[in-house]
């Protein structure tokens, strides 16, 4: 859109809520991973975050499951699939551990989530709501403070050191101050009111990667729909397809699809499926495009939901139990650090000194100008190091980035954007912010060596 007039606010007070070590930003899986992983390390924790909940992509936008972070040592086999999990990914070793592996286990615990292994195609199936719970678990017993209902809105340098973040909230302005911030926000929003550099979409056009509003479908007839797939076996792929069924919708008038096809995934509950077919463009930055996202996705959603209602065997009797609270944002801001990643590095599984997370996920491009999806996987086995680099905003101090806003090209940052690795680069996040908080020093003068042996003591999984 035209660039709108500007205009001058009054000054305003705000409440001063105090001082910690470490400030986290955002309450997703980066966020819970830097918080869990500074606090582990001895520091004091405050993390903040937008909404009453935890979980940021997970429980807010519904993405479900979590992805892969298993390499591929055995290629998968085609065969006849019933699990409505990807059947694409072969016999592996995960490549991410620590904080991630808590909440995995929490969540099995208490039913919550499936295990990966090679029935749910090395993913996790998790349910949202026992996620928000074994979050807010978590961080009670690591002592990690919390402010929910607070929106960032800006950072400033404190003159004798460390830095003041100002916080929108129902009782006004908020500031709180920290030694060390961790800007978790997944869209770089604390560092690019820093003054940080930042890229935005590919290098052609600026586009970034689609939004996508998800929902759960319930009253799910499973064994209806696995005989509709044994008698069509080609028109469904493990998780996507109904190629016919959207074809005679889409020529009845029913359905106008903004994918190739419809894709959705089991869940911890056999009557239930997590829907990602909603698309729409635009940047997850502009409120102007997030409103017309909403709307444009939850009319979108509304056609889906009627068609697999009205077409789809197994879906007679189906229902929409739930949307995302907000659009989910697959890529806006990528924070330009010390470092950055690249496609090359990503596929060509490259090692770095400081690396302090790995990945294996392969990228995956979802066209930002309609239908089709690039998918480049790493070779066979192998996994790539994200460098500590990678974390560090150039023209800052005091600050560290986690999660899909680190620095990375296109390429790469469609790979590293999944929620499994966030949590990875969250963890070391906090790590190296606790660190610098517990040293006096500024988050890029402590040594990666140190910020490595912390992780490794953590469980985190490091290359040895």
């Amino acid at each position: 859109m035209s660039e709108l007039d500007r205009v001058q606010l009054p000054p305003r007070t705000a409440t001063h809520g105090g001082r910690t070590e470490v400030l986290v930003v955002g309450g997703g899986p980066a966020g819970l991973g830097a918080a869990m992983g500074a606090a582990a390390a001895g520091a004091e924790v405050i993390l903040v975050e937008r909404y009453g909940f935890l979980g940021g992509n997970a429980t807010a936008a519904l993405v479900m499951p979590l992805m892969s972070f298993h390499n591929e040592v055995k290629q998968a086999v085609a065969g006849e699939d019933n699990r409505l999990l990807p059947t694409d990914h072969g016999e592996g070793e995960p490549v991410v551990a620590g904080v991630l592996w808590t909440l995995l286990d929490r969540l099995v615990r208490v039913r919550g989530a499936i295990p990966p292994d090679p029935s749910t195609g090395y993913t996790v199936p998790f349910d949202p709501e026992l996620f928000k719970l074994v979050a807010y678990d978590m961080l009670h017993g690591c002592g990690v403070r919390l402010l929910l209902h607070a929106f960032a809105s800006d950072r400033a340098t404190l003159p004798g050191g460390g830095s003041r973040c100002v916080f929108e909230t129902k009782s006004g302005p908020v500031v709180l101050d920290a030694d060390v911030v961790v800007d978790c926000t997944g869209d770089g929003d604390l560092a690019a009111a820093s003054g940080a550099p930042y890229e935005i979409g590919r290098p052609e056009d600026g586009l970034t990667q689609p939004m996508t509003l998800m929902f759960r479908v319930g009253n799910f007839d499973r064994a209806a729909f696995l005989e509709y797939v044994h008698e069509n076996p080609d028109q469904w792929r493990g998780v996507h397809g109904l190629w016919d069924l959207i074809r005679q919708a889409r020529d009845a008038g029913e359905l106008d699809l903004p994918r190739e096809d419809i894709l959705f995934f089991a869940t911890p509950h056999p009557d239930e499926v997590s829907v990602n077919s909603t698309r729409v463009g635009g940047l997850g930055i502009s409120v102007w495009d997030l409103t017309r996202a909403e709307l444009t996705t939850h009319r979108q959603l509304a056609q889906i939901a009627r068609f697999l209602h009205d077409r789809v065997p197994g879906f007679a009797e189906s229902y929409v139990i739930q949307s995302g609270v907000q659009i989910g944002v697959r890529e806006t801001r990528r924070v330009l650090g010390d470092y950055q990643l690249t496609g090359e590095d990503v596929l060509s599984a490259r090692s770095f000194d400081d690396v302090i997370a790995r990945g294996a996920y392969p990228v995956d491009i979802h066209n930002p100008n309609g239908p089709g999806t690039i998918l480049r996987r790493l070779p066979q086995g192998c996994s790539y190091d994200i460098p500590l680099r990678a974390l560090l905003p150039r023209d800052t101090d005091g600050l560290l980035v986690a999660g899909r806003c680190i620095s990375g090209d296109h390429v790469a940052h469609s790979s590293y954007r999944i929620m499994p690795i966030s949590m990875a680069t969250g963890q070391a996040a906090g790590v190296c912010a606790a660190l610098a908080a517990r040293l006096g020093k500024p988050p890029r003068e402590v040594p990666p060596e140190q910020v490595q042996r912390v992780l490794r003591a953590q469980g985190a999984s490091l290359p040895s």
